[in-house]
This record gives structure tokens, sequence and C-alpha cells, in this order.
């Protein structure tokens, strides 16, 4: 398949400078692109790739003009991340085949669900009673939905999703476990898109919550009672402790743990690895990872570590000691 330049840019906007009859085969990154690609450029520290790219067109932003003008055809767009995403739409879009079955025959519906007419549900879905999912909503194969859970318009929901399976739940009676029964449900909210096997459990009494806009990558785990607010998004193998609530627009980087009952507010990122032990309150950055280092400086480092409250002590002692000889007569 091909489109051009000028279908391009008459479809997503862009200010063109090139020949519109220009025939785009693929899409590539910007260093690897080839004279049938359109790349973009998402940061001036990849200059020096731009110049010596080879792809047909490449998409920048205002300041970047001259620079690319000196290379070849280019479109310019305000932000060429984002029309590069709104690209790859359209070349999916254009991509996809017609005719396939809207409900694949190897899924298995309760009667009982109710699927909007325009959502799309892959092989060997389990769709189960009281279930609700929205308009153009798709599920791709394997998805389980539990019951009386709700999915809303426009999610994509990835390869062995499953959603609405039972919370960790139990209490502990004279030495043995016994099983709390997980009676709430999940209800996302629309534009969420959920990884491939990541696990959303649902509420032990009241619902597990994912609202509008929120991005999970693959293989992350949201345990029971958890809300996660409007546009925030996750990176792989992130866990997620029940009964915590996250804000809005925050980001969690991959393998980020969270505890179970802690409050993030609005506007909190959290680095790769870091571990949450207790609620964040204000915006910001948050990191605590150890750094990488060789194994000996490591093992000597860690050991000072594990030693921190002994010199706490010691330091607040001589501290003490100090504010009395200045006391003494």
């Amino acid at each position: 398949m091909a489109l051009s330049l000028g279908a391009i840019v008459d479809a997503l906007g862009g200010e063109l400078h090139g020949d519109r009859a220009v025939s785009i085969e693929r899409l590539a990154p910007l260093k690897s692109a080839q004279a049938d690609a359109l790349t973009f450029l998402s940061s001036s520290k990849f200059n020096d790739d731009l110049v010596v790219s080879k792809a047909a067109c490449v998409i920048v932003a205002p300041a970047m003009r001259e620079i690319a003008a000196a290379r070849g055809a280019f479109i310019v767009a305000t932000d060429p991340q984002y029309y590069f995403a709104l690209l790859t739409q359209l070349w999916k879009a254009h991509l996809a085949r017609p005719g396939t079955p809207r409900i694949h025959p190897s899924a298995i519906i309760d009667p009982g669900a109710d699927i909007d007419s325009t959502a799309r549900i892959g092989a060997l879905c389990v769709i189960e009673r009281g279930v609700r999912i929205g308009a153009d909503t798709v599920l791709k194969s394997n998805v389980t939905v539990s019951e009386d859970c709700i999915i809303g318009a426009r999610c994509n929901l990835y390869p062995g999703v499953v959603i609405g399976a039972d919370g960790f739940g139990n209490a502990l009676h004279e030495g043995k476990w016994v099983k709390i029964e997980q009676l709430g449900a999940v209800r996302i909210g629309d534009d969420v898109d959920i990884g491939a096997n990541t696990c959303i459990d649902r509420g032990a009494l009241d619902d597990t919550v994912i609202e509008d806009g929120v991005k999970l990558d693959n293989l992350i785990q949201i345990g029971h009672n958890v809300r996660i607010g409007k546009h925030t998004a996750m990176a792989g193998c992130t866990g997620v402790a029940g009964s915590t609530s996250i804000g809005a627009h925050c980001t969690i980087g991959g393998q980020g743990i969270i505890i179970g009952h802690v409050t993030i507010a609005d506007g909190v990122h959290i680095s790769a690895g870091t571990t949450v032990m207790g609620s964040i309150l204000k915006p910001g950055h948050y990191t605590g990872v150890f750094p990488i280092d060789d194994n000996a400086s490591w093992q000597k480092n860690a050991a000072t570590v594990r030693q921190l409250h002994t010199l706490r002590d010691r330091l607040r002692a001589l501290e003490k000691a100090a504010t009395q000889d200045n006391k003494a007569p």
C-alpha cells in the first residue's frame, strides 16, 4: 500500500514543502528511513540524524524548518510527534481489511452481555453476563471480561487481558486463610488502552475504576478497588496494590510498585523501578531507584545504606553534645 504526501496533508493538515505526488510506501524511524519512507524529528538533539536521513520526507517542528529544507522534502507541524501519531492511525485505517467479522465465531458471549453494534470481539474472547461494552471498542484475542464489568467507548484491550478477576482478598482465621468474596466490578471509561496480559481485579465491595484516557502497558497488575485518574499512563510490569487512588495525568515507569491504601496526587511522575511506600500528595517527579554499579561497589554502598539509621543516631548524639557544650558557662 502507499499514500501520497498530498493525501497525507489533505487528511492531517501540516505545511508540505515538496512534491504532493511523492508516494510513501512505509513509515520508519529517522535513522533507518529510506527513500520510500516518511519519518519525523522528535527533538533537536537528533538534528545530525536528520541531516543524513534518506527519508522521502520528514515531519518537523517550525524551528527545524531551515535545517529540514537543506535536506529535502518536509512537513511542518506544531507537534511532530502528535502529527506522527495521527499519521499512524491514518496508515492503519488505510491498511484495514474490509469484511472481517465484527465478532469472531470462536468468542463466547453470554446472552446477558450488552455489546455496542460497533464494538469488535476477537478470537477466543469470553464475555460474561451483565457486561457492557461501548461503541468502537476492540477486544483482541483471548480477552476475558467477567460479570457486570463496564468498558467504555473507543477502548482497546489487547491479547490476554483479564478484566474483573477476583481481587486478592482473604481473612486469616485460626491460622487459615478464608476467602472474602469480591462483590464489586470494574468500570472502565472511554478511550482506554490496556496492554497484553494485563489484569484488572474487580472490587471487593465498591468497584475498581479506570477513568477516561488511561493507557496501560503490557503485564500490569491492578488490584481490587484501585482508582486510576484520567489520562494516567503506566509502563510494563507495574503493580498497584488494592485500594490505592492514583490521580489524573500521572506516569508510572516500568516495574513501578505501589503499595495498597495510598493516595497519589494529580500530575505525579514516578521513575521506573521505584517502590512507592506511602502517599504522594504533591505533583512532581519521584525516584527511588538504587543506581546500578559494579558489584563490589554496589555491595559497599548497600552495606552503608543498611547502617544509615545507626549513623543518624550517632550524628544526633554528636549534635546534642555540641549543643550542650555551647550552653556551658
